[in-house]
């Protein structure tokens, strides 16, 4: 007679909201996608941070809407804002790469 399976440990998180199994690693495809996802993102904000200028045909649009609501920190904040994205997407990594613990 085949042994009756033991209960699953399980760790509750958010007050039981999210259930999950002890000991249980993240995926490494998942690990790599954090890194794509995060790079990606930043990537698209850096080369989109003005919108789209050089569109065929919205572009012109593009540029004299820049022209008229741009100042001169316009794009300090633009870039303030890409650094919060590569923090967060460094703090998302390590995080993803780091030995899990069970409390």
């Amino acid at each position: 007679m085949p042994d009756p399976k033991k209960p699953e440990e399980l760790n509750e998180i958010a007050g039981g909201w999210i259930t999950e199994r002890k000991n249980t690693q993240i995926p490494t495809f998942l690990k790599f996608a954090y890194i794509f996802i995060a790079g990606g993102c930043f990537a698209y904000f850096l080369f989109f941070m003005n919108g789209d200028v050089n569109h065929s045909t919205r572009g012109n649009l593009v540029r004299q809407m820049n022209q008229s609501t741009h100042s001169s920190s316009s794009n300090v904040f633009m870039y303030i804002v890409a650094a919060l994205i590569l923090v967060f997407a460094i703090t998302a990594v390590v995080f993803a790469f780091k030995k899990t613990h069970d409390d």
